[in-house]
């Protein structure tokens, strides 16, 4: 006898095997006792029969609650009824725990109540379809990344000045220092790295101190930023739409059971697997204002404006070439329009918002330096990011991608809550 994943059951069907889980389900029909068994590689329809189990084991069996931990020995065969399924006849049980009554039942609980109960809602169908996909999701980015020469560099998450403006940091006493800050985004320290590495990324929590109350903001969520070396505008859209494609055939070739556990439209998901579009800001602007969009050329996107702007469309949209006043200090002016930076931002369909930032960087220090003081901004917190472009400057590039919020759109999940094991929010930190 083997100990055995339900994942791996197909593999061994006659033989006697040992799984080791939690009870996802219960029911009875007379001599026969129904348990759905899950393991996290994935359930298993379980069934207990008196006349073969016995007396002792059956009434063992009977007593099981929902979420007890217990060890099943049994021989799995395929399901007499669901093509492509398969379940496990019982011939032992070893309770390790009776479960107390679990309090997330069948009834409708409102998002406040399963907030509360984070630490057990993980557990159920949904949740766990979705943190197999965020794993699967964040495996898929790595994987592209060091198939295209770039190299992890992990940057501090504790910084002395911000990324892009202070009113969204959360700040803190540092020892004898003054105020240090939790990053908003690891991009200036990534710079450095590319005069090392050529290619580089990092993948970790962010933070931003803002207000916001909407369905795609969290306090604290997880970031990919990538730069490169040698890298142009044009180029550096190539490589997020060939990341994105990437991503959606690694989920749809390893995801199929969490999809579907999700109700995702794979069909749809499928088609966004090509060529995406590309419009310019101003191209944008009008053709959201001939949507009905009050939307002015100096303005950002709105989230109803994303909508429209995809509506109808099966790929992602680039929104390129925007506006400097309403884009970052460090992105490189359009030299055909220098009112213009070369900064992009991916729209993702079905109205599920932004999913990427990016630019092609300023890499002239005076360029660089004359942006920084037209804001207004401290130049000594940022001389070592001046420095850059004074040894060795080079074109270069690079962008960041919201982990949860690519989640959101691949799961179809409607809240970016649901898309992070435990959601921070302006209004909740617990558990």
């Amino acid at each position: 006898m083997c100990d055995l994943f339900v994942k791996d059951i197909a593999g061994h069907l006659g033989e006697e095997v040992r799984l080791k889980g939690w009870v996802r389900n219960i029911r009875s029909s007379g001599k026969l006792l129904f348990i759905i068994f899950r393991d996290g590689t994935g359930e298993i329809q379980a069934v207990a029969f008196k006349p073969e189990l016995g007396e002792e084991l059956f009434e063992t069996a009977k007593k099981l609650s929902l979420e007890s931990s217990l060890i099943l020995k049994g021989i799995p065969r395929k399901h007499q009824k669901l093509e492509g399924e398969y379940e496990l006849s019982i011939t032992s049980i070893e309770v390790i725990q009776y479960a107390a009554e679990y309090p997330i039942g069948k009834k409708e609980h409102g998002p406040d109540f399963l907030l509360s109960n984070r630490h057990l809602w993980i557990r159920s169908s949904k949740q766990w379809a979705i943190l197999r996909l965020r794993h699967r999701i964040y495996y898929a980015i790595t994987e592209y990344l060091h198939s295209q020469g770039f190299f992890r560099f992990d940057s501090p998450i504790l910084t002395p000045n911000a990324c892009e403006g202070t009113t969204t940091l959360f700040e803190l006493e540092y020892f004898d220092e003054g105020l240090a800050y939790l990053s908003q985004s690891g991009q200036l320290y990534l710079e450095t790295g590319i005069m090392s590495l050529g290619r580089v990324y990092d993948f970790g929590p962010v933070f931003r101190a803002e207000r916001s109350k909407t369905r795609k903001h969290l306090t604290e969520f997880w970031m990919m930023d990538a730069e490169a070396a040698f890298v142009d505008h044009e180029e550096n859209m190539q490589i997020q739409e060939e990341l994105i494609r990437y991503i959606i055939r690694s989920v749809l070739e390893n995801c199929l059971p969490e999809l579907n556990v999700l109700e995702r439209d794979i069909d749809t998901l499928r088609k966004a697997d090509a060529p995406f579009k590309r419009m310019t800001h101003y191209e944008a602007v009008e053709y959201l204002r001939a949507k009905g969009s009050e939307i002015t050329h100096g303005s950002d996107l709105g989230a109803q404006d994303e909508v429209l702007l995809t509506e109808g469309s099966e790929v992602p949209i680039f929104i390129e070439r925007w506006p400097k006043e309403i884009k970052a200090f460090y992105m490189k002016r359009d030299p055909e329009n220098p009112s213009l930076v070369l900064g992009n931002d991916l729209i993702a369909p079905e109205g599920f918002g932004e999913i990427i930032g990016g630019s092609q960087r300023e890499d002239d220090h005076d360029m660089l330096l004359s942006r920084m003081q037209a804001e207004n901004m401290p130049i000594e917190p940022y001389q070592w990011f001046l420095d850059l472009r004074k040894y060795g400057s080079v074109p270069h590039s690079g962008f960041g991608v919201g982990l949860e919020r690519l989640i959101t759109w691949m799961s179809g999940t409607r809240h970016i809550r649901e898309t992070i094991p435990f959601p921070r929010m302006i209004y909740r930190i617990y558990p």
